[in-house]
């Protein structure tokens, strides 16, 4: 006869001992590596969160604890790899294989165990590609998760920085396996429900707030004119002639640069509410004098800002708030915003091949994805129009039928020809086909394909790849804006002249701007306090990023 419940009695059994260590719900803080060790079996598929921003750092030190010869050889299922505790797991022998998205803090460490073979890599995701597959292949026997609150029948309160959880819960308690949340504190009644206790098993008190990394603050004193030159060229090359407003912007100073330019340059351009309206972003500092300006009109957000939760709260018009005024953010609900409800991507990248391949991984760190990918790529699904979206689609595809032809997403990279130690952006070869080969992997890990991408923007000018018809004419192109790299001197400089008189590729001067006018006093804000001033005060910025 079949059993049909023969995960739900694992379940059970394992919550039946960890109920052992615990008083209902509530574990005590000295009690949770004991929990950990009763429910969690060898080789288990283990969420540890593990997000962009936020950690469950007293989890991740309580599971790093843990007796090997009861916890071992577990398969980590996680967005971020960011805490040393992370790869300790794997030192340790309490992991052995991973599957993740983003490592930036951890990239040169993970690329020395992944080459060392201290790590079983199963893929380099995007994120809603992981979150995809907990429902599919991944499903975590075991979620360890982090709450700002929760009452004691473990319904919990996630605050400004939800992140990933509920997509984590969902997928691991409704498959029977168990959900530990580590909490700020225990309170006799929340501010607002964010996962109810039914889907939560234990919860525990951690003796400090988890850890938040402010990722997405940008001080606006280390923007360089070089910076400030390629915004200009997007403000006036992209966002005005293709009228978007609908999109997202990556993590960089070069967009932290567009975010300050939209109230002075583009307000000189008049193109306040005609760009830059909507966005699937974080509460980027960088774009309070924009937001205080009248230039944008709605924000939502992946996750939030270290000392950005005040400003939100006055500022409910623009952000999703709950009742008690704190934001409401959702990384998968975001990142399918951005994927299908945005017309443009535009950020930054360490490498660029002749065909316009983007990677963020070199033979020394892998950094992963991330939400790139997702924000950067063409969606085949998608079935609304939008003006940027079919004027784009039109470019790429002018000969076909209007109504059978498909538009595309704008999916921009911006850069200076040469980054950090004078490194060139653009390389015959990405050092991700390298690191596929060290690894023996079957795909190179590559963020944006080509394909996907439309515009690259350098302190030269801009190449609309989008007009290019063939592969010459696309490689020249990219040569043509690549500056004095290697591939920059590689080109063919007739033929770049005839793609620069086709549009295909616009100097500065063909916009009308002078280099000379790319100056920090453009700027909307110059430093941290600024933008403070900005805010009527309420941006109370990391002391990290305090100066005075």
């Amino acid at each position: 006869m079949t059993t049909w419940q023969k995960a739900r009695t694992a379940r059970d059994a394992r919550i039946d001992a960890g109920a052992k260590v615990a008083k209902g719900k509530i574990v005590e803080t000295g009690d949770v590596t004991r929990l950990l060790e009763a429910v969690i079996r060898p080789g288990d598929r283990v969420c540890l969160e593990g997000d962009n921003q936020k950690q469950a750092d007293l989890l991740s030190a309580a599971l790093l604890a843990v007796d090997i010869s009861k916890v071992n050889n577990l398969h980590m299922v996680q967005s971020g790899v960011v805490l040393p505790e992370h790869l300790d797991l794997f030192d340790r022998g309490v992991a052995k294989k991973l599957d993740y998205a983003y490592s930036g803090p951890q990239s040169a460490r993970i690329a020395t165990m992944l080459f060392g073979g201290k790590i079983e890599l199963g893929a380099i995701h995007t994120y809603l590609e992981l979150f995809a597959r907990y429902f599919i292949d991944l499903t975590p026997h075991v979620a360890l998760i982090a709450a700002v609150s929760a009452d004691r029948d473990g319904n919990l309160y996630t605050g400004p920085n939800t992140e990933d959880t509920p997509t984590v819960v969902e997928a691991t308690s409704f498959k029977d396996g168990i959900v530990i949340a580590q909490v700020n504190e225990i309170v006799d009644k929340l501010p607002r429900v964010d996962i109810p206790g039914d889907r939560v098993h234990f919860v525990v008190k951690s003796d400090k707030p988890f850890f938040v990394e402010p990722l997405f603050t940008r001080d606006p004193a280390a923007i360089t004119e070089g910076q400030i030159l390629t915004a200009m060229m997007a403000i006036k090359g992209i966002y005005a002639p293709y009228g978007v407003r609908r999109l997202n912007h990556g993590i960089g100073f070069s967009t932290a640069a567009i975010e300050l330019l939209l109230p002075t340059f583009g307000e000189k351009l008049g193109l306040r509410g005609k760009i830059a309206s909507q966005f699937a972003l974080n509460p980027h500092p960088a774009l309070i004098p924009a937001i205080e300006s009248g230039w944008v009109e709605q924000i939502h957000s992946f996750g939030s800002e270290v000392g950005m939760d005040d400003y939100i709260r006055a500022r409910s018009d623009v952000y999703f708030t709950g009742p008690d005024g704190s934001l409401r953010s959702n990384r998968a609900f975001c990142q399918v915003a951005g994927l299908y409800a945005c017309d443009m991507f535009i950020g930054s990248t360490l490498q660029i091949d002749l065909k316009g391949n983007s990677s963020t991984i070199t033979t020394s760190r892998i950094a992963g994805f991330g939400g790139a990918p997702n924000m950067g790529s063409d969606p085949r699904g998608r079935r609304h129009p939008s003006e940027p979206w079919l004027q784009a689609g039109r470019e790429a595809d002018p000969d076909s039928t209007p109504a059978l032809r498909r538009g595309r997403k704008l999916v921009v990279q911006i850069g200076e020809t040469f980054g950090e130690k004078n490194v060139p952006l653009f390389v015959e070869k990405l050092d991700a086909i390298a690191l596929a080969e060290k690894l023996k992997l079957d795909l190179a890990p590559v963020m944006i394909y080509g394909d996907d991408i439309t515009h690259i923007i350098t302190e030269e000018g801009i190449a609309n790849l989008l007009l290019c018809r063939d592969a010459r004419e696309r490689e020249q192109a990219i040569r043509g804006v690549a500056g004095y790299t290697d591939v920059g001197r590689g080109r063919d400089k007739q033929f770049v002249q005839s793609l620069r008189e086709r549009g295909v590729i616009r100097r500065p001067e063909d916009l009308g701007i002078d280099p000379l006018d790319a100056d920090r006093s453009l700027l909307a804000a110059r430093s941290i306090k600024d933008l403070v001033r900005w805010s009527g005060g309420l941006y109370a910025p990391p002391s990290k990023f305090r100066n005075w």
